[in-house]
């Protein structure tokens, strides 16, 4: 418990110890993504990718003062008290420092490479050099005795044995510089799935979302045959006040699973905030990606879903989708654009349904047309 009285976030008591969200007794052990997603819905924190970075370098880190600043924040968690924090403790931001440090850190291996390489440079061109000279030495003779050439074995056998050996210190040493740069490879995926991930539902967050979006033009044109489906929770805020947060957050979640079950794993799937989610194709005619999200609108109509607290049933829970192809949009801005309207056409239409973009340039939906609804 902390001076403010908060139980929801504990004080290392030690400098080898790490801040531990509470947890239900007898639950499995948590990942920290998990665990600083825990923290930061019970703090009433925003999961956005500063908030979560900041949380990460206090689970990872042996900052106390950070740790005793994020304590002290109790229910107070303003973003402003937040943003303060993370510029104080961490400076240009944690991002930063890691890639810095990473990049550091690899041109000193490559360096250590380097020289590696140029010592096994040297001791071939030594090498060779023997071999010339006992070649000339040997051609030098006009008669070789047996005394002569066993020496002569001898030695070469003794430079041949030392190169040998050389070149197995050197691969050694080369395995282990290439170890040590696959985990700095390894950190730095780590840190970027993390930075690309949701903390609440695991999948991928609005950061991802925008760099995928982004990748489907280039130069004002469309690269791909893709599309973007923009789905929004229906009627959440009765979710939110009839059965409390949690079970609200429950809710997310397990669309989320539901969107991963459904949806190929070429499609790009992500909580872009609240609870509206965005699917990115990159191939498949409108009508391919229609039927899709038909698909994802009925398994989440038909999910089972239950109050965290009571246990009793909170559904049905149903979405509205807004579906544009990239062909029908100039830039990523635009495509997001287009299909937000079409989102909100499905929500103004009644909810629970599917409206294309390209139904309401035609004119359709003005007639009471929808590509999906639930009658």
């Amino acid at each position: 418990m902390n001076a403010n009285g908060d139980r929801r976030l504990q004080a290392p008591l030690g400098a080898s110890d790490r801040m531990q969200p509470s947890e239900a007794s007898g639950a499995r052990p948590l990942d920290i993504a998990s665990k600083i997603a825990l923290t930061l819905r019970q703090m009433g924190i925003p999961g956005l990718p500063r908030n979560y970075e900041l949380f990460y370098e206090a689970y990872t880190g042996t900052n106390q003062a950070l740790i005793a600043d994020i304590i002290d924040l109790g229910t107070k968690a303003t973003q402003e008290r937040l943003d303060h924090i993370s510029a104080r403790h961490l400076g240009r931001g944690r991002a930063e420092d890691i890639v810095e440090s990473a990049r550091n850190e690899i041109a000193g291996k490559i360096d250590e490479v380097m020289l590696l390489l140029l010592k096994e440079r040297k001791s071939l061109e030594s090498y060779g050099k023997f071999l010339d000279e006992t070649s000339s030495g040997i051609g030098d003779r006009a008669v070789l005795t047996k005394d002569l050439l066993a020496r002569i074995v001898g030695v070469m056998a003794t430079a041949t044995g030392t190169t040998i050996d050389h070149g197995r210190q050197i691969a050694r040493s080369m395995a282990d510089k290439s170890v040590e740069l696959e985990k700095v490879k390894s950190t730095l995926e780590e840190y970027k799935r993390l930075a690309d991930t949701d903390p609440l539902t695991q999948i991928r967050n609005r950061r991802a979302f925008d760099n995928a979006l982004a990748g489907i033009y280039t130069n004002g044109k469309a690269m791909l045959p893709g599309s973007l489906i923009i789905a929004d929770i229906d009627d959440f805020k009765r979710i939110n006040d009839g059965y409390g947060h949690p079970t609200g957050d429950h809710i997310i979640q397990s669309v989320a699973a539901i969107l991963q079950a459904i949806v190929p794993g070429s499609v790009f799937v992500a909580r872009t905030g609240g609870e509206e989610f965005a699917l990115i194709t990159t191939c498949g005619d409108e009508q391919a990606v229609a039927e899709l999200a038909e698909q994802v609108r009925v398994a989440i109509e038909r999910g089972d879903y239950s109050c965290l607290q009571t246990g009793e049933s909170c559904g049905p829970i149903t979405v509205s989708m807004g579906m544009c192809m990239a062909s029908e949009a100039g830039s990523p801005d635009d495509l997001y654009a287009k299909a937000d309207r079409a989102l909100y056409a499905s929500k103004t239409g009644g909810r629970n349904r599917v409206t294309l973009h390209s139904s309401l340039a035609r004119g359709e939906f003005r007639k009471g047309w929808m590509l999906y609804k639930n009658d």
